[in-house]
């Protein structure tokens, strides 16, 4: 077990050397920096200005046309929303693209969940009743797993390299235990989620990129 631990700790360690800081990702761009470094960012990958506002851009995302709204706090970026340029979707329509979006997230190696549900809607149920009547929000939750490297640096701040080779059995699993509190905390603050959004009697998938080290925490009430 021991040598376990430690070959794996030092190859990333080896990562830990190259590592950004580990924040959500949108097309392998770091949720993070100000909102003019995050429109570049996004028109070098081919995004454009809305003819409207030029804060809000517009392309394809996913397969679909969407637009694209960059949220801040305190000139930090913190959200990307994307939202469905089609908002005139018809329940047929819209249970099929979550749904799909829900295998997706599910079937991408990229993304857990903490939640055993199954957010995917049942063909038989009656989205508008269950929206007018019982207020019901159509969403999901997944989390982008945390990078390797960033768990190594995690360890090695607290256990030098040259440390690893001497650690007791305890302390070896309280290093794994470490680890495993990390994972769970690193990915709750790289949250992606979706919904099912309305506008004028349509529907449309408003999907939300989370960097919570960014979001308001209350520190300026």
């Amino acid at each position: 077990m021991k040598k376990i631990l430690s070959l794996a700790v030092l190859l990333a360690f080896s990562l830990a050397m190259y590592a950004q800081k580990d924040v959500t990702k949108f097309l392998g761009i770091p949720v993070d920096g100000t909102k003019s470094e995050m429109i570049k960012k996004l028109k070098e990958k081919g995004f454009t200005e809305c003819s409207y506002d030029k804060d809000v851009l517009e392309g394809e995302f996913n397969g679909t046309d969407v637009q694209i709204f960059i949220v801040t706090n305190n000139n930090k970026v913190w959200r990307i929303a994307v939202a469905d340029a089609n908002t005139t979707m018809n329940e047929a329509d819209i249970r099929i693209r979550f749904n799909n979006l829900c295998e997706q997230f599910k079937n991408n190696k990229k993304y857990t969940s903490f939640s055993s549900s199954d957010y995917t809607i049942p063909d038989d149920e009656n989205i508008s009743y269950e929206i007018t009547v019982h207020n019901k929000r159509y969403e999901a939750s997944f989390y982008q797993k945390p990078d390797s490297a960033s768990m190594a640096q995690s360890v090695l701040s607290k256990y030098p390299k040259e440390q690893l080779d001497s650690l007791s059995e305890e302390e070896q699993k309280e290093v794994i235990r470490e680890l495993v509190s990390y994972a769970v905390e690193a990915a709750s603050n790289k949250s992606v989620w979706f919904m099912i959004a309305e506008r004028l009697g349509g529907y449309y998938i408003a999907m939300y990129y989370d960097n919570e080290y960014n979001h308001a925490q209350g520190e300026d009430l």
